[in-house]
């Protein structure tokens, strides 16, 4: 009896333990190796959110950007109806027919539209331009936020996309490349869908 108790039961008691080693084993490879995956892909969806931060502000100084036209057609009129009186940073500025004006000397200058001037009605042709979490009113190239019920003149966002631009838009050059200005917003010019449309890429910062 003894003789046969060696000879069976213990070589199967032997192989019961190395077969609940290695499968104990394989669970903490297993666990290990869902663990860095899981490690890695919150590295790289962070990494990718870090980038995309990034790049959702370009201001560029004037001092890099070369106009085609070395000097711009200035617009002055002596007297504009309707207009409305806009006080901005302790200056008196003007808007009427959707143009905003400086004076000077007698005369009303037309000038781009500042960041934060506010008006109180939009013109009825403007668009409606949805970008992240902003919905833009367009009017001829100026973006406006509604804000406390009027209507403030803002940059738009980097990556913000319109179909078309003003007439008086300017070409300008950046260290080689080609991009049109409006208002000192960037913008270059893409496809979607076949479609032409120009893409907002920065902001210049005036000195």
């Amino acid at each position: 009896m003894k003789t046969i108790i060696k000879k069976y039961l213990l070589p199967s008691l032997f192989i019961m333990a190395v077969t609940t080693t290695v499968t104990a084993q394989t669970k903490r490879t297993t666990a290990t190796k869902k663990t860095e995956k899981t490690a890695t892909t919150k590295r790289s969806t962070t990494t990718t959110r870090n980038t995309t931060s990034r790049t959702t502000t370009n201001r560029v100084p004037s001092t890099k950007v070369t106009y085609k036209k070395p000097t711009r057609k200035v617009v002055s009129v002596r007297n504009i109806s309707n207009k409305r009186t806009i006080k901005h940073n302790g200056q008196t500025y003007y808007y009427a027919n959707n143009k905003y004006y400086t004076q000077s000397r007698g005369r009303y200058i037309v000038i781009a539209p500042k960041v934060g001037f506010r008006i109180k009605t939009l013109p009825t042709h403007f668009k409606r331009v949805r970008f992240g979490a902003h919905n833009y009113y367009n009017v001829d190239g100026t973006f406006y936020l509604e804000i406390n019920n009027e209507y403030e003149v803002v940059d738009p966002e980097i990556g913000t996309v319109v179909y078309e631009l003003p007439d008086d838009y300017e070409k300008v050059t950046i260290d080689g490349e080609t991009y049109y200005e409006f208002a000192n917003i960037l913008y270059e010019k893409i496809q979607i869908d076949g479609t032409r449309a120009y893409e907002v890429v920065g902001i210049i910062d005036m000195e």
